[in-house]
């Protein structure tokens, strides 16, 4: 069987290239391929004959049955007929081979020594193989695994290869092995290899010939010593540089879900100053929806499964939105202008949520899965993968706060909201009915939140408690920015994520979070009103 995606794009182009290129067997070379296959089943010295065999000859047509070789997928029949076992099924190694095994069929017994024969064999088939794809795969594999076996014919191929990405791959195979080679040349060419490179796999090898942590150095040549020192310091630098790209990204990613988190609190808080303590409850029943959503789909549309996320969203948004608009007007709209009480009535609500959904989906963690286009991600550098979901969360982000943006600016509503925010006296005395802006306001700031549910369930767990993972955050965030502020929610998520990742590698994540806090009470010590502060009546009635 194909057992990873570089096996299936080498079948496909050996394919290709049999039935297009000038070098496609005729009937007797066939018969040749054929013969030298049938011999495997023969005793060792005969086997890798047969291999040097198809090694002379240069046949790509021969890569198929050599792969299924290694793969131990090659059968051979009491004939000596070839076939390659794909899928389940039986396919003839050679064109025109019989469709059918003639007796009992049996796989080619494999020694350290024919390996050896046959690794060489599919580094020279590959390696001299017009198809650049093919050639690159030959050497991306070398230089994961070396082997001193082909290393003359990496040096051969390395003279006369067009392309600068397969040079880049062999030399890294040569490095490999020239690294711990008697000759200093060689050695010094494996380290400026690796310089070059700056592939930070090699940071081990050149520490052990530099000398770090007391040990001496093993390089004993002072020109190769010196070199790897350079390198050393060129690979520190570059590891330093990913792991600094790699916690923007993730801090990036946290300030995205802070964002989301804070995004509905700030409406609420900067329109009607109520102390919201189940703004996290709310995420968490986003979440939550967004699992029953994900469930209906397993049951109902299992064909369209991957498509549930975008049911989802809506979904997520509603369910929230009546459960904000159902607590405004239950409990919040008789305590308006009493924060205190607020704080105390909401932490009892999301007291009442958590055991709710406790009793309804149990008390551990359910189980939301990316869809398919979300899973895996793209290696922007070593050690840096981009993962599909984080960046979705992030593009999410940006699409919410455009979404809010719109609906706070350019619809009559969104008029009705900013004049109750300035003034809520004088907005009642041009007819707004404010009661009704509130519970609306109040339910968009909830559907909000269910949109970070959605965002969360795709990166971290979902169980009863989500959301009193980022209630605290998003209270910091919102008072960072600025009370009813859009834009400073933004630049408060934003930089509370990425100082958060930037500190918890050097200071861990609870002390991290202690510094983080006293730098907020620092700054809202300078700066009462936040980054972005209120101006006009609505600073005045602060």
């Amino acid at each position: 069987m194909v057992r990873s995606p570089k096996h299936f794009v080498l079948l496909i182009a050996v394919m290709l290239c049999s039935l297009f290129a000038p070098w496609g067997l005729s009937d007797a070379r066939a018969e040749e391929l054929g013969a030298d296959l049938a011999r495997l089943a023969g005793e060792q010295t005969d086997a890798i004959a047969a291999i040097e065999q198809i090694k002379a000859r240069a046949s790509l047509a021969a890569l198929p049955a050599l792969q299924a070789l290694e793969d131990g997928n090659l059968r051979l029949d009491t004939a000596g007929n070839a076939f390659i076992v794909k899928d389940g099924k039986l396919a003839p190694a050679v064109a025109g081979g019989p469709a059918a095994p003639n007796g009992a069929l049996k796989a080619p017994l494999l020694d350290n020594k024919l390996r050896r024969a046959l690794s060489q064999a599919l580094a020279t088939l590959k390696l001299s193989s017009p198809d650049r794809e093919l050639r690159y795969l030959a050497a991306e594999e070398l230089a994961r695994q070396p082997s001193e076996d082909v290393i003359p014919l990496v040096r051969a191929r390395l003279r006369k290869e067009p392309d600068a990405d397969i040079r880049e791959q062999l030399a890294l195979a040569l490095a490999q092995v020239d690294i711990v080679s008697a000759d200093p040349k060689l050695r010094l060419t494996a380290v400026a290899t690796i310089r070059d490179s700056g592939d930070v796999a090699f940071k081990s090898e050149l520490e052990r010939m530099v000398g770090v942590e007391g040990n001496p150095p093993t390089e004993k040549d002072a020109e190769v010593l010196a070199a790897a020192r350079n390198a050393l310091n060129a690979l520190e630098l570059r590891v330093l540089f990913v792991s600094w790209v790699g916690h923007i990204f993730y801090g990036i990613s946290l300030g995205s879900v802070l964002l989301l988190a804070a995004l509905g609190l700030a409406i609420t808080f900067g329109l009607m100053r109520v102390i919201n303590m189940a703004h996290g409850e709310l995420l968490m029943i986003g979440a939550y929806t967004t699992f029953v959503v994900q469930n209906f789909f397993a049951k109902n549309l299992p064909d369209a499964l991957d498509w549930y996320i975008v049911a989802a969203v809506p979904a997520a948004f509603v369910t929230s939105f009546a459960v904000g608009v159902l607590m405004e007007r239950t409990v919040i709209r008789f305590l308006y202008g009493r924060p205190l009480e607020t704080l105390l009535a909401t932490w009892g609500i999301s007291l009442g949520l958590i055991q709710t959904v406790r009793l309804i989906f149990g008390s551990s963690n359910v189980t939301v899965a990316n869809p398919s286009f979300l899973s895996g991600g793209v290696q922007l550098l070593p050690g840096v993968v981009l993962t599909y979901s984080r960046t979705a969360v992030i593009l999410f982000a940006i699409v919410a706060v455009a979404f809010t943006w719109m609906l706070m600016n350019k619809t009559p509503m969104g008029l009705r909201v900013r004049a109750v925010t300035q003034n809520r006296e004088m907005a009642a005395a041009m007819g707004i009915k404010t009661k009704f802006v509130d519970m609306w306001t109040f339910g968009l700031g909830s559907g909000i939140a269910g949109l970070g549910g959605v965002a969360l369930s795709q990166i971290g767990n979902v169980g009863p408690e989500l959301g009193q993972n980022y209630i605290v955050d998003s209270f910091m965030v919102v008072v960072l920015g600025g009370v009813g502020k859009l834009a400073g929610t933004i630049a408060g998520a934003m930089g509370l994520g990425v100082v958060n990742k930037l500190l918890e590698p050097a200071a861990g994540a609870v002390l991290g979070k202690i510094v983080i806090l006293g730098l907020i009470i620092l700054f809202i010590q300078k700066r009462p009103q936040g980054i972005f502060a209120l101006k006009g009546r609505a600073a005045e009635a602060q």
